[in-house]
């Protein structure tokens, strides 16, 4: 049986899943963490992504941490062949695989059956040179006649997304909207626990959460990657925090405007997440801090 913890950033899910993995070991259950955080994945990217150092793990295997570098680009093909492996691998141990994060494309892409095309080096040719010569704008503009829905979905900026929802669409003839599956198609039998909590609540919570990040040393990690190569990653150059950092560093923000800045996204990105899980069908959901809640998802695991 998988197990899924979701919810939007900074509602406690890595708290909720150790306290549950503590309650299954007392049980005689064998517990092992895969994290579904997109941003998590880099190595040296920890304070602003709230990244659990070992210390504060309690002793249980965490997996898909700090397993690329800064300049490696991640995707949801990827990630899903590293999970569903892992957690394949995790079962035949027999123990309980618990799947931990926010990022609702990577959590979805193992939950679900999620079967992604091919790719086809000259089509993406095509359309990278279109993003170089003529901006993103241009191919958002042939994305939206072809299809509406993802190009909605990925806006106007994101080139990679952009090119790689073209790619699909050429290659498939159907648009990428319409290679997602049903949220019935699951990969394996799962139970899905989710943490939320009230709006006004969880904005205090994660502009709190900003401002730390900000003592805690971001902008000090940030120096750091930057000979690494953090400007030139296509994904973790892009993460909430990390490019307004950058811009503080580079002088094109000063401290309060990238602090504001990073705040104003994460709310954003927390609501999005919110709108994405809610989508799906039997989620358990508890706030944050409930006291009973493990016991309740205990009992519905070991039921």
């Amino acid at each position: 049986m998988l197990v899924a913890i979701v919810g939007a950033t900074g509602t406690g899910k890595s708290a909720f899943s150790l306290d549950l993995a503590e309650a299954l070991s007392a049980r005689g259950e064998a517990v092992e963490i895969v994290n579904a955080d997109a941003m998590q994945l880099y190595r040296g990217m920890d304070v602003g992504t709230a990244k659990l150092p070992v210390a504060e793990r309690r002793g249980f295997a965490h997996h898909l941490l700090d397993v690329l570098d800064v300049t490696d680009e991640a995707s949801v093909e990827w990630y899903q062949r590293e999970a569903r492996d892992l957690i394949d691998g995790i079962v035949a141990r027999g123990a309980v695989p618990v799947l931990v994060g926010g990022s609702g494309l990577y959590v979805s892409s193992v939950l679900f059956d999620f079967r992604f095309p091919g790719t086809d080096p000259a089509i993406r040719s095509r359309y990278e040179a279109i993003a170089h010569e003529q901006g993103p704008g241009a191919l958002y503009d042939l994305l939206r006649e072809r299809d509406p829905a993802s190009a909605t979905s990925i806006g106007p900026s994101n080139a990679r997304r952009l090119v790689r929802a073209l790619e699909v669409g050429d290659l498939t003839g159907r648009p990428l909207s319409g290679t997602l599956p049903e949220k019935s198609s699951p990969w394996r039998p799962s139970i899905v626990f989710g943490v939320a909590e009230e709006r006004p609540v969880l904005v205090e919570r994660l502009d709190r959460r900003v401002d730390q990040m900000w003592r805690d040393g971001l902008v000090d990690e940030v120096r750091g990657l930057l000979p690494l190569g953090l400007e030139r990653g296509v994904t973790a150059s892009r993460a909430i925090g990390y490019a307004q950092a950058v811009a503080q560093i580079r002088g094109e923000l000063g401290e309060g405007d990238a602090i504001d800045a990073t705040a104003a996204l994460t709310r954003r990105y927390a609501r999005r997440q919110a709108s994405w899980f809610r989508r799906y069908d039997d989620v358990e959901w508890s706030r944050s801090g409930d006291a009973q809640a493990v016991d309740r998802a205990v009992a519905r695991i070991l039921g």
